[in-house]
């Protein structure tokens, strides 16, 4: 098993931490994972993605040209990773910003409504974690538990208070894929 996933965004919409999550998990589930962020000089409002590869093998390299998922959370995202997807491969992206909606027709290609979700909530900080629940029912490749375990350890334990809310916003992602 082997799956290379980007995500990308503005800074800010937690797609460095997202990253982070999904990559302990597959450290807590015994995989090879690499974690390779990427962001300019003006983190908050400048563009960010990040690089995770899940492997039951040894990684031979971090850098992926061709993901087999892509989550995308902002236009110049789209219009520069799109078709970096492998056919047969899933992008996933959330409407809120998009201008021009992904048009390949070898991917599959799933909405998510992160913001206005993470707006119903009342708690904007979660939007990255429903994100995140979209793409693990997707692509179950971690286990729920193993990604709780990975909040945990990507937390400050000073915020460990957040993580149930953490952990709704994964199930409301779920429930909320398209």
């Amino acid at each position: 098993m082997k799956e290379e996933i980007i995500i990308a965004g503005f800074g800010g919409q937690g797609v460095l931490s997202m990253g982070k999550i999904i990559a302990y998990s597959g450290i807590m589930q015994g995989m090879e994972v690499t974690w390779m962020p990427s962001y300019g000089p003006e983190m908050r409002g400048g563009t960010a993605n990040v690089t995770v590869v899940l492997s039951s093998r040894r990684i031979s390299s971090p850098i992926v040209s061709r993901c087999d998922t892509a989550i995308i959370l902002n236009q110049q995202s789209m219009d520069k990773f799109e078709s970096s997807v492998r056919s047969g491969g899933l992008l996933l992206y959330d409407p809120n910003g998009i201008t021009k909606p992904p048009a390949r027709k070898d991917i599959t290609i799933c909405k998510i409504e992160a913001a206005e979700e993470a707006a119903k909530t009342g708690n904007a900080k979660t939007y990255n974690m429903i994100v995140l629940g979209a793409y693990l029912k997707k692509r179950p490749v971690v286990q729920l538990e193993n990604v709780i375990k990975g909040l945990k350890k990507s937390i400050p334990e000073r915020h460990h208070k957040l993580i149930p809310a953490n952990e709704q916003a994964i199930h409301r992602g779920m429930e909320a894929v398209r």
